[in-house]
């Protein structure tokens, strides 16, 4: 009986270290990283989606391997709603080459509530991310803050 219990945490044990070493490998991989463009990298789907504001303020949408390449667009659907919660702007995407650009910029203000849906094809249920679009340059790294790799500010929130 012994000998079973020790077998048995062994492997669950074993299990638990395989399973948690994989999660940090594929978290750390993308841990603050943002896309090759300098945009938000959005990694809860394959491949992963790049989000960037362009100077004309059009959203720019790349897919992004595991080796931060970009990859052709397949049968995927963006939506993009963001700006006031009253009266949202609804960004719609067209392929340009590599990417898909939005057909209209984004609206003017800051730190503007963004909801981003990814579907793999028409119809195929949604991945959603949210975040406040903020198009301030960051003080200590390259990218605008919506897409910052730095910790900043983390202090503040441990507060």
């Amino acid at each position: 009986m012994k000998k079973l219990l020790t077998t048995t945490l062994l492997t669950l044990a074993l299990a638990f270290t395989a399973t948690a070493a994989d999660k940090d490998k594929h978290d750390h991989e993308h841990a603050a990283k943002a896309g090759p463009t300098g945009g938000k990298l959005i990694t809860e789907v394959e491949p992963h989606v790049e989000f960037f504001v362009n100077k004309d303020k059009k959203v720019e949408i790349r897919f992004i391997d595991d080796d931060m390449k970009v990859v052709a667009p397949g049968e995927q659907v963006i939506s993009v709603t963001l700006g006031d919660r009253s009266a949202p702007t609804k960004l719609s995407f067209t392929k340009d080459g590599n990417m898909l650009i939005s057909d209209k910029a984004v609206p003017e203000g800051n730190d503007l509530p963004t909801v981003v849906q990814i579907r793999e094809k028409e119809g195929a249920k949604a991945v959603t991310e949210k975040f406040n679009l903020n198009l301030e340059q960051c003080p200590t790294c390259k990218n605008k803050e919506y897409a910052c790799t730095c910790a900043h500010g983390e202090e503040e929130k441990k507060k």
